[in-house]
């Protein structure tokens, strides 16, 4: 009977990551970019991740702050836009928009640190300069429609929770092959602080298992369509295997494989000491995802629920944003 290699002798799952790393940073072409920073960038890139025993896809040669990346999640899943929530539970991540909008339109160089503490301190200037526009969590949850009237002229209908939606079709339908929370809403595009980069999620149900009694296993596909490696892919690929994980407990089956594709796949110029420096190091460790509760709905989860075991990263290494 041949052999079942030992996990520890095949490659670490971290190494595809790093392997798109020095492929775009070694043959990338150079390009100008909306930022002005400028890139190195290739078309198309596919990395495959296998969710099964807790497993994730978090980086060791550096550290990734999974709980600041759950936050994000479970603020997506709310539908609110505004990121008053985020800093008031210490989120950084989306600050640099918002800031930039209310400097550039006020004139008022505010340094971000004063801003976002305003942010915090002052729920009347949240509510008018906090605001991200119709972003991700917004099209999840609550995608505008609109009906014809009798008079001639539309009004608005009831959003579209689509992730509801797609717990509500695997239940019943695990066989569709429409199984989709969808970003990209070109209507509402340039409302947005930033259009949708990790765009297009889809779902699919493998229900042979080999054996009776075995659960389906739930795979996800997630296209991106614009994907900053060294700062930005290490966040989307927890936060999609944590929805994976997520949805698949919601619906009684076990996490299978994320698939995560790429569009403009790229490096900034100004990261060359993350890159270099990352790249030096060597990748350990299997870190998993423990869920400890099953709440009521996916809309029900807290950062609480999640737990993180054999996580031992190297330091962060620290890198501006392109905003």
């Amino acid at each position: 009977m041949e052999s079942v290699p030992h996990p520890d002798s095949s490659p670490h799952y971290e190494r595809q990551y790093l392997d798109l790393m020095r492929r775009i940073w070694d043959g990338g072409s150079e390009r100008a970019d909306r930022t002005g920073v400028g890139t190195r960038s290739i078309c198309g890139a596919q990395l495959r991740f296998d969710l099964e025993g807790g497993a994730m896809p978090l980086l060791t040669t550096k550290r990734v702050y999974w709980k600041t990346a759950t936050r994000e999640m479970l603020w997506f899943l709310t539908g609110d836009t505004n990121i008053r929530p985020l800093v008031l539970q210490g989120v950084k991540i989306w600050n640099e928009w918002p800031h930039a909008r209310y400097v550039r339109e006020t004139g008022d160089d505010i340094a971000l640190d004063a801003f976002v503490e305003r942010i915090a301190e002052d729920e009347a200037f949240a509510k008018r300069w906090g605001d991200l526009g119709p972003v991700y969590g917004k099209q999840w949850v609550d995608w505008p429609t609109f009906r014809y009237r009798k008079d001639g002229l539309y009004e608005q209908g009831p959003g579209i929770n689509q992730v509801a939606d797609v717990v509500e079709s695997l239940r019943t339908n695990p066989a569709s092959r429409r199984h989709i929370i969808e970003g990209w809403n070109v209507a509402e595009l340039d409302r947005m602080a930033l259009p949708p980069c990790h765009k297009t999620y889809q779902f699919h149900v493998a229900e042979d298992r080999g054996g009776e009694g075995k659960a389906a296993r739930l795979n996800c596909v997630l296209y991106q369509r614009s994907c900053d490696v060294a700062l930005g892919l290490p966040f989307n690929l927890w936060s999609a295997a944590l929805l994976t994980r997520m949805i698949a407990q919601q619906v009684d089956m076990d996490p299978g494989e994320l698939v995560w594709m790429g569009g403009d796949v790229h490096l900034y110029l100004n990261h060359a000491h993350l890159i270099t420096e990352q790249l030096s190091r060597e990748p350990n460790g299997h870190p998993r995802l423990e869920i400890v509760r099953r709440p009521p709905t996916i809309f029900d989860y807290g950062i609480e629920d999640f737990v993180v075991h054999d996580y031992a990263p190297q330091p962060p290494i620290k890198a501006p944003v392109a905003v």
